[in-house]
């Protein structure tokens, strides 16, 4: 009888793991326990022949913008599919709208899969050129207006673009032709959208890979945090961007850059601002919150010097950060920030801890970033 017992006790617990394990769904799904940990905007359940993938919609609240069902291009379709987009995966050949999504295809090994783009003239990216220059990528023109022709030319598995609230895409959306709202950059952590590497994953067939490569991207972002948070350094003031036509665009104190500054260990004059978004402010407002700033970020193709900086608004050397000589410039047309950093956060927040505490990281060389003087 203690046997029988015994016995009874271990299937039990071997039938509660298993339902631990996983959860069923609709149409016999199962979703992954925790596959998506840090994007607010994706959802990713794994079912029996297919992978379904809601992209929730950024501009409502609780509402899904797109639904897609994946399933493997090697399969017969499951007789009961979820409502959604079907897409046959791996996509073989896909139309891109941004360079940061050709980017991110060739680290999933999937390069090979982007035959056309729009806005060509927008990819800093030597490949893309080079592909366009043979013949082997589709130029398709204006993003607002492809050309219609060379898309139907090109058939492609998928469109790849950033959605825009009430977007409607134009004549596309007739042509029976996936497309991707890619809303990876209406996520307001690094992190976050750097988990939609695991969708991109998932539509080229390379779902472990695209595992592999976040889970490093995670223990190397939170190395930099803890080391932050494990020391008492000083948190210096830090100051983004400049002005352009009037206008002084900064992260809002929720923002994706907010969150990169704070974590690197630095103060932002607009930290108790709840705007996930960009603030718009003037010169003068600016300079209230900011003018005691230790170090002055910004993005400019433009700005090579101090001198520059000055002549392109006469008032910004009244910034300590400028007087000192702590401003740091991105060079976009050469740094390749925009293709790099949104699925490697964790490069740009090691370059901010570099410029925040150099006595830190002794070994590590920025990339994007370069002192002017």
């Amino acid at each position: 009888m203690k046997i029988y017992k015994i016995v009874f006790t271990l299937l039990l617990l071997s039938l509660l793991t298993s339902c631990r394990g996983r959860e069923a769904g609709t149409n016999g799904s199962i979703a992954i326990d925790k596959i998506i940990t840090e994007a607010r905007l994706l959802k990713i359940t794994h079912a029996d022949g297919y992978t379904q993938v809601n992209i929730m919609d950024p501009w409502n609240s609780g509402k899904i913008l797109h639904s897609y069902v994946l399933v493997p291009r090697d399969k017969e379709l499951p007789s009961k599919l979820p409502t959604g987009t079907v897409i046959r995966t791996p996509v073989e050949k896909v139309l891109i709208y941004s360079s940061v999504h050709s980017s991110v295809l060739r680290e999933l090994e999937a390069g090979d899969a982007v035959k056309g783009v729009c806005d060509s003239q927008y990819f800093n990216d030597s490949i893309i050129s080079a592909g366009l220059s043979d013949g082997s990528i589709t130029d398709c023109g204006n993003s607002m207006q492809p050309t219609v022709e060379k898309v139907i030319e090109m058939k492609p598995d998928a469109i790849l673009l950033s959605p825009y609230q009430d977007a409607t895409y134009g004549q596309i959306t007739k042509l029976d032709v996936p497309i991707v709202e890619c809303a990876d950059y209406m996520e307001y952590t690094p992190l976050g959208r750097a988990e939609w590497i695991k969708f991109y994953g998932e539509l080229v067939g390379k779902p472990e890979l695209a595992l592999n490569i976040y889970q490093r991207v995670v223990a190397d972002y939170n190395k930099v945090k803890e080391t932050v948070g494990s020391k008492k350094l000083n948190r210096p003031l830090v100051l983004t961007e400049n002005l352009i036509s009037g206008i002084w665009n900064v992260p809002g104190g929720q923002s994706y850059m907010a969150q990169f500054i704070k974590d690197a260990g630095g103060d932002y004059p607009w930290a108790d601002d709840k705007n996930t978004g960009s603030l718009t402010l003037d010169f003068n407002q600016v300079l209230a919150k900011a003018q005691k700033a230790d170090y002055w970020l910004l993005k400019s193709p433009a700005v090579h010097s101090l001198a520059d900086l000055k002549s392109s608004y006469s008032l910004n050397d009244q910034f300590e950060a400028y007087k000192k000589g702590n401003v740091y410039v991105c060079d976009t047309n050469t740094s390749h920030f925009f293709d790099r950093f949104p699925f490697h956060p964790e490069v740009l927040l090691q370059e901010y801890f570099k410029i925040f505490h150099p006595e830190e990281t002794t070994d590590y060389k920025l990339q994007f970033f370069k002192k002017v003087s």
